[in-house]
C-alpha cells in the first residue's frame, strides 16, 4: 500500500507555487461530480485549473491523493449531534444519515472508500465521534470496533446499492426485473412475496436497517 497524503507533510506554503490544496480539492471533487470518476486524471485535473502537471504534483503526488484529499473534503458537510449523549441511537442514526446523504450527493465517493485508509480529519473526527457514541452501551475494545466496523459498512453498503439503483432506474428495466421475478416466483418465493424489486423507499428501508443494527448491538452489550 503507498503511503497516505496525510502521513506526509505538507510542503511550506512559502516554498509552493500560487495553487493551494484546498483549490485543487474543490476543483477534484467538482470534476468528479460533473464527470465522474473514469475522467479524474492528473493532467484532466491540471487543466481545470489552468496549471501544469508540474505545478500540481507539488501539492499531490498521485490520483490516489486526489482521491483520498476529496473524500474527506466530503465528509466534512456530515453534521454531527452535539455531544454523545444519552439517546445514543438517535445519535448513530443522525451521523449517519449525515454519511449517508453525503456519499449521495457524490456518488463516486462510496465506490472509491474501499482499499483507503481514510486519516482525513474529518472521517477520523466523525468515526472518533462514533465510537464515543457508542461506547455509551458499554461496548469497549474490540467488540466497540466491531460494532463501528459493522455500523460504518452498513452505510457504505447501503449507499452503493442505492446508486446502483438509480443508475437503473428506468421504468423499462424496473418492468423486465418484476417480470423476472414473477416467473421465477417458485424458486424465490420470499423475495416475491416481500417485494424484493419494486416499491423501495430508500430513507425509510435505509433507517429501518440501521434500526436492526442497533436492536442488535443492544443486545450484545454488558
Amino acid at each position: 500500500m503507498t503511503e497516505s497524503v496525510w502521513l506526509r507533510r505538507e510542503r511550506p506554503r512559502r516554498e509552493a507555487p500560487p495553487l493551494t490544496r484546498e483549490r485543487i480539492v474543490d476543483e477534484a471533487v467538482a470534476l468528479l461530480d460533473e464527470e465522474g470518476i473514469g475522467r479524474l486524471t492528473m493532467r484532466r485535473l491540471a487543466e481545470r485549473l489552468g496549471t501544469g502537471s508540474t505545478t500540481l504534483y507539488w501539492h499531490v503526488k498521485t490520483k490516489d491523493d486526489v482521491l483520498e484529499l476529496a473524500l474527506d473534503a466530503i465528509f466534512g458537510d456530515v453534521p454531527t449531534p452535539d455531544g454523545a449523549g444519552p439517546d445514543w441511537r438517535g445519535d448513530v442514526i443522525t451521523l449517519m444519515s449525515g454519511w449517508r446523504a453525503a456519499m449521495l450527493n457524490h456518488p463516486w465517493s462510496a465506490a472509491v472508500l474501499g482499499g483507503r485508509p481514510l486519516l482525513g480529519p474529518n472521517v477520523m473526527a466523525r468515526t472518533d465521534f462514533l465510537y464515543g457514541v457508542l461506547a455509551v452501551t458499554g461496548l469497549t475494545g474490540p467488540q466497540l470496533a466491531g460494532a463501528a466496523y459493522a455500523v460504518a459498512n452498513y452505510v457504505i453498503g447501503s449507499a452503493l446499492m442505492e446508486v446502483g439503483a438509480q443508475r437503473d432506474d428506468e421504468p423499462a428495466a424496473q418492468k423486465a426485473a418484476e417480470e423476472h421475478l414473477s416467473r421465477n416466483r417458485d424458486r424465490y418465493p420470499n423475495l416475491a412475496a416481500h417485494g424484493h424489486l419494486s416499491g423501495v423507499e430508500w430513507d425509510a428501508a435505509f433507517v429501518r436497517g440501521l434500526e436492526c443494527l442497533l436492536d442488535g448491538l443492544a443486545r450484545v452489550s454488558p
